[in-house]
């Protein structure tokens, strides 16, 4: 069985909680893919099924089946079952969350250079093209070995001590770009890989928001050269924003100064308060380190007066 570090609630446990951190990781990681539905929108297609506004069809089912593939890996990174008959992660776990990812936008819209062969869950048959800044995947068939060395890799996480999990984990992550094991989804399927593995060593998942597309990017090249400290970073801080929304709001009086994602709920995101708080309207500090803290206090007196005029 594995271990959840910490005592962290299941989903069932704490369902308020996960269920926020599932909406906004459904909209966050496809909006850094170009997805351009806004958390509204997110929110309505996820709770009702409901296509509110005028987007391509595509982009819909890109966030219905990220949204499928994040809430197969909540439930199973705590309950595993036989998927991973007791490893850390599994290949048949790995071609299982691409194929819900991707199947749902697949069936309208796939790939174009696709073969039969290169359907959601099979790795790719075609070399892909450099990235920006000159990594340049491996060649196909070099693939299925790849992955099976990065899956043996991944085991390893359970050897050692927690404080160098985020940087263990980034490498994993950018190796996982590296390798580029499928023909398309790969961004996201390496955020949602990258989340069960935090789930399963006992950690929230990470919500890599859209407006650090750019920092995010670019420490994966970083990590492409050799330095995966500031992708460790940048999964650690990821993590302790959505550790803070299961332990401080039972900890912390309505004065008490937190940080924002400990105060979001479901009508007022992390985001949204991050937001309001760079706008000024609503109160909070900036701490050294370039987070935002505010209170319950504050954040019920915004909420009462966000939508009047000035």
């Amino acid at each position: 069985m594995h271990t959840r570090l910490g005592g962290l609630p299941s989903p069932l446990e704490a369902e308020a909680i996960w269920r926020g951190i599932w909406l906004e990781e459904a909209h966050h990681s496809t909006a850094i893919e170009g997805n351009t539905l806004v958390l509204k929108q997110v929110e309505a297609l996820l709770a009702d099924g409901r296509a509110v506004g005028n987007k391509e069809l595509s982009e819909y089912l890109e966030v219905r089946g990220y949204a499928d593939a994040a809430n197969w890996i909540y439930g199973r990174g705590i309950a595993p079952g036989t998927w991973s008959a007791g490893e850390l992660i599994s290949l048949a776990e790995t071609r299982h969350i691409h194929q819900l990812a991707m199947t749902p936008v697949w069936d309208v819209s796939p790939h174009p250079q696709a073969t039969e062969r290169e359907s959601p869950g099979a790795f790719r048959e075609h070399d892909i093209e450099p990235f920006p800044g000159g990594m340049r995947p491996p060649p196909w068939p070099e693939v299925p070995a790849l992955v099976g060395d990065w899956i043996r890799d991944a085991q390893a996480l359970r050897e050692g001590g927690t404080a160098t999990i985020p940087e263990r984990l980034a490498v994993l992550h950018a190796r996982f770009e590296q390798i580029h094991p499928f023909l398309d989804g790969n961004g996201r399927t390496g955020r949602l890989l990258l989340n069960l593995l935090l789930v399963r060593v006992g950690s929230p998942p990470a919500i890599i928001y859209k407006g650090d597309r750019a920092r995010y990017l670019a420490a994966l090249r970083r990590a492409d050269s050799g330095d995966p400290g500031p992708l460790g970073e940048f999964i650690a801080r990821a993590v302790l924003d959505n550790l803070y929304k299961f332990i401080v709001p039972a900890i912390a009086g309505p004065a008490r100064m937190v940080a924002l994602p400990a105060l979001a709920t479901d009508d007022l995101s992390a985001n949204a308060l991050r937001v309001a708080a760079v706008r000024g309207r609503l109160k909070a500090a900036k701490a050294a380190d370039g987070s935002w803290r505010s209170s319950r206090a504050w954040v019920d007196e915004y909420r009462a007066t966000r939508f009047k005029r000035s």
